[in-house]
């Protein structure tokens, strides 16, 4: 198929960076970060490159609006409310109070402090609401107003999105033949599954062996591996390749979630704090945190 079209928002390819101080803590093997999170835009985040397919699509559909939605202190929410104020388009966007607090700092600080100064108008809604039904919903409310919103997924985690994580594949080929890395195994968040989905199409799609372990950070693998899987098949199938992804391709451990989305672990704690001391990054409690802990746990059992 004909490559689908992108409007700029990141700055690539991104680094990826020995951790030489974790590695010695760790008496354990070469361990690289792939730095999405200087992705450029309005923070940065793996969020960027997703959106720069969806903003393409949006304005070639003419859209005046990008509407989508996550949890209330959501990244993917924030990125999209940059995205839609660099292509001058308004955003909208549902809120999911998924953890059970009534702190006024969780509810409005961070990046809900964030998504109103880049201009989002936001519409709070409670836990365990049908969000991809409650976003139709306005979609159809701002069709009845004349105007033109186009519904972007929560995560940006559909086929289209995912693509640009096949990209990313492709910056990693370039990045580890340069740094003498011959069959990396690549830890990675699963959540919305559009990352791993990205990653694991393209992997398939180049033809590399590489081993893949989606880390998630809400559901049971039982769950999330179906689902990465279908999205990462959505990718192929929108890549034309004629290609079947086996359902083994699809790894996902759920041993770091705790207690559930959100929710602290004391191996993230450890994590965010000997990434910090050891490379002087900043992991987020949500994502990166439980991932890490799962890549730290992952190496001290030698898988």
């Amino acid at each position: 198929m004909e490559q689908p079209a992108r409007f700029a928002l990141g700055h690539w390819p991104t680094r990826l960076e020995p951790m030489e101080r974790l590695r010695a803590s760790l008496s354990g093997p070469r361990l690289f970060i792939k730095r999405d999170d200087c992705t450029g835009l309005a923070g940065g985040g793996n969020k960027t490159r997703k959106l720069e397919y969806l903003v393409a699509q949006a304005i070639a559909e003419g859209a005046d609006t990008l509407i989508t939605h996550g949890a209330v202190q959501s990244n993917h929410v924030r990125q999209t409310a940059a995205a839609a104020a660099l292509a001058g388009m308004a955003c909208e966007a549902l809120l999911e109070q998924r953890l059970q607090t009534d702190s006024d700092e969780y509810a409005g600080s961070g990046n809900v402090l964030l998504d109103e100064v880049l201009g989002a108008k936001l519409h709070r809604v409670p836990g365990g609401t049908a969000m991809n039904d409650a976003l139709e919903r306005l979609a159809e409310q701002l069709r009845a107003q004349g105007r033109r919103p186009y519904v972007i997924p929560g995560g940006g985690s559909n086929a289209l999105g995912a693509l640009g994580y096949v990209d990313c594949v492709r910056e990693l080929v370039e990045q580890c033949e340069q740094q003498g890395l011959r069959r990396p195994h690549i830890v990675v968040a699963s959540g919305s599954a559009g990352t791993h989905a990205g990653i694991a199409a393209g992997l398939h799609a180049l033809k590399l062996d590489w081993p893949l372990t989606g880390i998630s950070v809400r559901l049971p693998s039982a769950e999330q591996a179906p689902k990465v899987h279908a999205l990462a098949q959505g990718v192929l199938d929108l890549l034309g390749t004629g290609q079947r992804l086996p359902a083994q391709a699809i790894v996902v451990d759920d041993r770091f979630v705790g207690p559930g989305y959100g929710m602290p672990t004391d191996s993230m704690r450890e994590a965010i704090r000997l990434l910090a001391r050891q490379e002087g990054l900043l992991l987020d409690p949500v994502y990166t945190g439980k991932t890490m802990a799962g890549l730290l746990g992952r190496v001290r059992e030698n898988c």
